[in-house]
C-alpha cells in the first residue's frame, strides 16, 4: 500500500496510520512522524506552504517507492499540507508499516529527510505584526542528515 496526498485541510494522524493495518495481521510495526508548525520566537502568525501540483505528488511517490525498494516495508502514507498553517497545526505526516520496527524506522527517517531537503515545497513566514518574511531556507543540518542515504 502506498498513499501520497497533498492537501489544504488538516488530517487525523491516528486514522491515517490505521489504514496501514486494516484487515492485516502481518504488520509488526508502524512508525509515524507528525510535523507541526513551530513558533520559536513567539512572532509567527502562520507559515504559507506552496508546492507545484502534480510535480510534488510525483516526486513524493517516487521517493516513497524508493523507500519500498530499499527496505521490505508493507505500507507507506505520506501527507503534506499546503496553504496557511498556524503555529501548533500539523504540516506533514509519514507512516510506515513493516514486519519489524527496524525497516519501518529507517524508511520513515529516509522519507522525512527527503521531505525536509528535496521535496518541492516552499515555506514563507507571516508574522504577527502583519508583515511577511522571506521564504525559509533549507538548514545545513537537514542536508547533512539526508546525505547519509546516498
Amino acid at each position: 500500500m502506498l498513499i501520497v496526498r497533498i492537501q489544504r485541510e488538516d488530517f487525523d494522524p491516528v486514522a491515517e496510520a490505521d489504514v496501514l493495518t486494516c484487515g492485516r495481521t502481518d504488520v509488526g510495526a508502524i512508525v509515524t512522524f507528525t510535523g507541526l508548525c513551530r513558533d520559536d520566537g513567539g512572532t509567527l502568525n502562520a507559515l504559507e506552504l506552496e508546492h507545484y501540483p502534480g510535480m510534488a505528488e510525483s516526486q513524493l511517490t517516487r521517493i516513497a517507492e524508493e523507500a519500498r525498494a530499499r527496505w521490505p516495508v508493507q505500507g507507506i502514507v505520506v501527507l503534506h499540507r499546503y496553504g496557511m498553517v498556524a503555529p501548533g497545526e500539523r504540516i506533514v505526516f509519514v507512516a510506515v508499516s513493516g514486519s519489524h520496527r527496524g525497516e519501518a524506522f529507517h524508511a520513515a527517517e529516509f522519507l522525512m529527510d527527503y521531505l525536509k531537503t528535496s521535496a518541492p515545497f516552499w515555506k514563507r513566514v507571516h508574522l504577527r505584526d502583519g508583515t511577511s518574511g522571506g521564504w525559509v531556507e533549507a538548514k545545513d543540518a537537514d542536508d547533512s542528515a539526508a546525505e547519509r542515504w546516498t
